[in-house]
């Protein structure tokens, strides 16, 4: 089956066949063309959708992420990661093995076609050629045997007639012989010239055209064959990226298979114990009888004129209403760290302070009317200076419940091991420089890292002073160690100062009034938990409060609790903060001292600038 044979008389259609054969070449081209540019959009599109969902970096989302669901999710992130980057890798390939090699294929078929059929062409104008000699040799051959004819009739007409001389017989004779040898010569050369066309003419229906149409034909054919061939590699390029992508989808499987959900609800306590005990009951408060409530654990406040003031949180208190107390004002008064300052003078009972007045006795509420006032308070915010200060809260993070401190602590003791071993490497490593010196002066100086190895020797003298303080508070909350006193927190040198004055004296504004007794007001309000980042970089360098005004103070006041601040009577000091409504003022008697006195302590004197402001 060969198209030279077959075909011989299908020039045209083979011409145009071939090039509707290119164009389908040129037409799955482009399809993989758009395929590659599909799977790149489908990769970036994953690729943009695994980044998204990715946990952001220094957020609460990267505490999330401890819990085995979650960790499984971001295994599932990463894995699809990975899944995008196999359909990059399918898209690189056709590139290269398909599109790439088929468009320079397409190149070289053009050129292959047009030669063959440039030589197709020529054949057939050569055919055409000996064809036109032929019939001018043809007619040139016809046009003599005519002439000589005539010529051979006009003799025999003049040889028969007897009146014209023998010269016009022997002319006509001559013409007519003349005439005749041009017509044989006319013949020879007509029977030459198509024996030569009928040779040129089997040549080329048998020899010239079938090779050329056979070149054609292997040409169409490796063409077909050619096209095969990137069909099945455009298969092979997505069978190839199976098996990785069936990993990551086996990885996903696994990431599932690892979610634990007791290990989950075992980390939901870790993150949320107190260490607290459930409240106890209530105990039962009889109004009928003409006798003064009993002040216990079961009270959301203590009442005003009482000479208790100092609330006692046991392991098994009775009584707390702890459903209906906000979370926040929970905390702060289950974990203060500081007890309330004394009670002034304008407040305690005569027994108390034998000098100070005497308040009249408050009328106690009904409990019921304190819960009304309780549920439909606003929260309030005060100190907020101090809170400007310590807004990172206290560094023995004795804000948070007894769990979550020692957690923290823990976590801060290994935190600093982690830094003491670093800088304990970084001082074996320059020892041994220091040696190598010591034996080879060339190398270098020895006495050059004397200076670093003091510095080293002293961060790890800090660090591990650190580590003591912290294991001391963690020893605390463990219950190895019975609890440092207040006297013995100042005289440390390790325990923090100014921050934490300021933080624990806020402390004590919100839990204590002047009189020494929890209000109403303490029951209303809700903490304000202030992130750290959101106060550290705006009051880093705050300058000193600035004076308001000056006071004398009425009475002698101890200042006991830290926060506050001892004053003799009589002598003058500096306010820098006036009474907020909770019956303390704070004063300050050098740049170094200050603190919070009761309000009924001393007569304040403000300037003008502060009362108009």
């Amino acid at each position: 089956m060969s198209w030279g044979t077959e075909l011989w008389d299908q020039f045209d259609n083979l011409e145009k066949h071939t090039q509707w054969g290119i164009d389908v070449l040129e037409k799955y081209i482009k399809f993989v063309k758009e395929r590659t540019e599909i799977e790149l959009s489908y990769a970036k599109q994953l690729r943009n959708l695994s980044k998204k969902y990715q946990p952001k970096k220094n957020s609460k989302e990267e505490e999330e992420y401890r819990y085995t669901s979650t960790r499984a999710f971001l295994a599932t992130l990463n894995e699809m990661n990975d899944y995008a980057g196999q359909h990059e890798v399918i898209s690189e390939n056709m590139t290269s093995l398909i599109t790439g090699e088929l468009t320079r294929y397409v190149q070289e078929l053009k050129q292959e076609r047009k030669s063959h059929f440039h030589d197709g062409r020529k054949a057939q104008q050569h055919i055409e050629t000996c064809w036109k000699q032929l019939e001018a040799s043809k007619r040139r051959f016809e046009r003599d045997c005519k002439e000589a004819d005539r010529a051979q009739q006009y003799f025999e007409k003049m040889d028969a007639d007897i009146n014209v001389t023998k010269a016009d017989v022997e002319k006509a004779r001559q013409q007519a012989q003349l005439r005749h040898q041009m017509a044989e010569d006319s013949k020879a050369e007509y029977s030459s010239t198509l024996q030569k066309f009928n040779s040129e003419q089997h040549d080329h229906y048998y020899t010239h055209i079938p090779n050329i149409f056979q070149k054609i034909q292997e040409m169409e054919e490796r063409r077909i064959v050619r096209i095969g061939e990137s069909m099945k590699t455009f298969a092979e390029v997505d069978r190839q990226v199976i098996p990785i992508i069936g990993k990551c989808l086996d990885e996903i499987t696994k990431a599932a298979e690892s979610i634990d959900h007791k290990n989950d609800s075992q980390l939901v306590i870790e993150a949320f114990k107190s260490g607290f005990e459930p409240p106890g009951d209530i105990d039962f408060e009889d109004f009928t009888q003409p006798m003064k409530r009993t002040i216990s654990e079961s009270s959301l406040s203590n009442s005003r004129g009482d000479g208790k003031s100092e609330p006692k949180f046991g392991g098994k208190s009775k009584g707390k209403l702890w459903p209906f107390i906000k979370k926040n004002k929970l905390m702060s008064l289950l974990t203060s760290p500081h007890q309330p300052p004394p009670p002034p003078p304008a407040s305690a009972s005569p027994s108390a302070v034998p000098n100070g007045p005497q308040s009249p006795k408050q009328q106690k509420e009904p409990l019921s009317h304190r819960f009304n006032e309780f549920m439909t308070s606003k929260p309030k915010i005060h100190c907020f200076r101090s809170l400007k200060r310590g807004g990172a809260g206290p560094e023995d993070f004795s804000n948070l419940p007894p769990e979550q401190r020692r957690k923290k602590l823990q976590q801060k003791v290994d935190e600093l091991n982690k830094d003491i071993q670093k800088e304990m490497d970084q001082r074996d490593a320059l020892t041994k420089m220091k040696d190598v010196y010591i034996k080879n002066p060339q190398m270098g100086d020895a006495a050059s890292v004397d200076h670093r190895l003091a510095e080293l020797g002293q961060n790890i003298e800090k660090l591990r002073i650190e580590v003591q303080k912290f294991e001391g508070w963690l020893a605390e909350v463990e219950g190895r160690l019975p609890p440092r006193t207040e006297q013995a927190r100042r005289q440390s040198g390790l325990y923090e100062a100014q921050n934490t004055s300021a933080v624990n004296s806020c402390a004590q504004d919100r839990e204590s009034s002047p009189d020494g007794s929890y209000t109403e007001e303490q029951s209303q309000e809700t903490e304000m938990k202030v992130p750290a980042t959101d106060f550290d970089d705006e009051f880093d360098d705050e300058e000193p409060l600035p004076t308001i005004g000056t006071c004398k103070a009425l009475y002698t006041f101890e200042g006991q609790n830290e926060g506050t601040i001892s004053v003799a009577e009589g002598e003058m000091l500096y306010v820098i903060e006036e009474d907020k409504g909770d019956g303390w003022t704070r004063i300050r008697r050098n740049e170094d001292e200050e603190g919070y006195v009761p309000t009924s302590y001393v007569e304040v004197y403000l300037d003008k600038n502060a009362k108009d402001s």
